[in-house]
């Protein structure tokens, strides 16, 4: 085989097919093996699909690739619905030119993502594109979960009086890929946070079935997220900057940048608004997990200012946390 792809790599031929055979060792599954057009599996109950596309630049950072990326992403979309990821599909578009070598070493990423993740990768594409019209390789995965009896997990489902739970620090992921890019040095590294946190949700729902919100702070980060939390519930958002956790390496970054690392993205945590009776438990049990030992509530869901997320700054003043107007840090997803 070649050393890089070209574009008959994308022809539908020998070289196509040599190419799809070598990604099989690496995915190898009874569904996936059967090549067909479309995966056929049994599913019974109610079932969360997602889709997502991933375009980071660079593909590899401190922490991850593209290929953990596109895998974890996937599975914590579904599981922030409460779900049990089960299938994913992976499609690659190519740019000529790549090196064989990088994209292997993103299989063998993806599958050990899967199999942290315990999910079966069913089908998917390859396409090859003109050097010039991709930058590197861009994935596209959709993901189907069953979602237990019971939950019901939704950004317009907070209440008054419910706390905020953050499962551990932010800004790790988004720090990791402008530092590989950008060529930045920081005398502690800053790995990205991306791994599948399905399990922690998991071992949350056993604690309390009645989560009311749950999403991972990617694109637009933390501030994002709470903001919609209360946009969708019609209700206000309280924080303390003091319990927000960040790693010292992360905020000397942001204050290097000029960056809130409200707003950086992150790929491995996730933020739950909680009944407060149930929140002791729900701490519990995410700490007894490796994904959630630093978990921490950050603030509550009040009725004043409503659709507002105001924040108590270490300061002891009062400041309200808007959504960002554009993207802070592009292709970091």
């Amino acid at each position: 085989m070649e050393d890089k792809i070209l574009l008959a790599h994308g022809s539908g031929g020998k070289l196509m097919h040599d190419l799809i055979q070598s990604f099989l060792p690496d995915l190898a599954n009874p569904i996936l093996e059967k090549m067909e057009d479309s995966a056929v599996f049994n599913v019974s109950g109610k079932l969360a699909f997602t889709t997502d596309s991933y375009v980071v630049n660079p593909i590899f950072f401190p922490g991850g690739d593209i290929g953990r990326l596109a895998v974890c992403g996937t599975v914590n979309d579904l599981a922030m619905s409460g779900a049990k990821p089960l299938y994913l599909s992976l499609s690659f578009i190519i740019e000529e030119g790549l090196p064989i070598a990088d994209l292997k070493k993103i299989l063998t990423s993806i599958k050990k993502a899967a199999a942290e993740a315990d999910v079966k990768i069913v089908t998917g594409d390859t396409k090859v594109v003109n050097k010039g019209s991709a930058d590197k390789l861009f994935v596209n995965t959709a993901g189907v979960g069953s979602v237990p009896e019971g939950v019901n997990i939704s950004a317009s489902n907070a209440k008054v009086g419910d706390k905020v739970i953050l499962s551990g620090n932010i800004g790790d992921h988004g720090v990791a890929v402008l530092s590989q890019r950008e060529g930045l040095k920081f005398d502690t590294p800053v790995p990205s946070d991306c791994a599948p946190l399905h399990k922690l949700v998991a071992d949350m729902l056993a604690a309390a079935s009645n989560i009311h919100c749950m999403r991972d702070p990617t694109r637009g980060g933390l501030a994002t997220t709470l903001n919609d939390f209360a946009e969708k519930s019609n209700v206000g958002i309280r924080i303390e900057e003091d319990k927000i956790p960040v790693a010292k390496a992360v905020l000397a970054a942001c204050e290097l940048l000029g960056l809130d690392p409200l707003y950086i993205a992150n790929e491995g945590k996730l933020v739950a608004v909680v009944p407060a009776k149930y929140t002791d438990a729900v701490l519990f049990a995410m700490k007894k997990n490796k994904y959630g030992r630093n978990a921490v509530i950050i603030g509550e869901v009040t009725a004043e200012h409503s659709q507002r997320v105001v924040m108590k700054t270490t300061l002891g003043a009062s400041r309200i946390v808007d959504m960002p107007v554009g993207e802070l840090l592009p292709r970091i997803c």
